[in-house]
């Protein structure tokens, strides 16, 4: 890893700023999702996420670039130059399934957060571009490039792994419900993220695994479906 990965250069001041900006930032996106007539429930909330993740990261932007005078992506980890990238390119879906068989395991309820956003052929292609394309960009980018190297650097990287995982859990609150088997599955889904980003010393080897785990998820999800 290069120095400015092991030792970032913002501090808890910035993350205070930008979880601060958070409630804004959901506020304006859903302000201006519901300007528009969207074609069906799904989209619109895809869409009023995806405003919200980029308000959200225009905010990182602002702390990183303007406060710093860095590159945001590179400062957050954000490269493909690293070793082992294919095999986090194929950890995910066997991770994903591992992680359902312990959440059934868990006796895990059956939830329809993501089914009843699923109602056609325009709001299945939205749900499934976020889950496993936008969504996972910008958590790990947040949670991963972000949050994980200032917590690793004041606790030590297993501190900060384990740390980072919890609050990337409870934002599937929203999805999922308090629905506690779901979270803890999500949470150990969490660690194993961000031992990817601190193995490889790149936030986009993270992706790499959470892209594959919520791939395999949906996948599995819609040939479900489809049976």
């Amino acid at each position: 890893m290069t120095p400015e990965r092991e030792h970032p250069f913002w501090s808890y001041e910035d993350l205070a700023l930008f979880v601060g900006a958070l409630l804004p930032c959901a506020a304006v996106a859903l302000a201006l999702a519901s300007l528009i007539r969207f074609p069906s429930r799904g989209v619109q909330s895809v869409a009023f996420q995806f405003l919200f993740y980029l308000l959200s990261l225009g905010v990182l932007y602002f702390l990183i670039r303007s406060r710093y005078g860095r590159p945001l992506w590179r400062s957050l980890g954000w490269t493909f130059q690293f070793r082992g990238a294919w095999i986090c390119a194929v950890t995910g879906p066997p991770l994903a399934i591992a992680l359902a068989a312990l959440g059934g395991l868990l006796r895990a309820p059956e939830t329809s957060g993501i089914q009843k956003l699923i109602t056609d052929r325009t709001s299945l292609i939205a749900v499934v571009t976020f889950a496993v394309l936008i969504g996972p960009i910008f958590e790990e980018l947040v949670f991963r490039g972000f949050v994980l190297p200032l917590i690793a650097r004041s606790l030590g990287p297993g501190l900060g792994i384990v740390l980072t995982a919890i609050p990337f859990a409870l934002l599937h609150i929203a999805t999922y419900g308090w629905v506690w088997q779901i979270i803890v599955v999500v949470g150990l889904a969490g660690i194993v993220f961000g031992y990817a980003r601190i193995r490889t010393g790149s936030t986009a080897g993270a992706f790499l695994v959470h892209m594959g785990y919520n791939g395999m998820l949906f996948g599995a999800f819609l040939m479900q479906k489809w049976l």
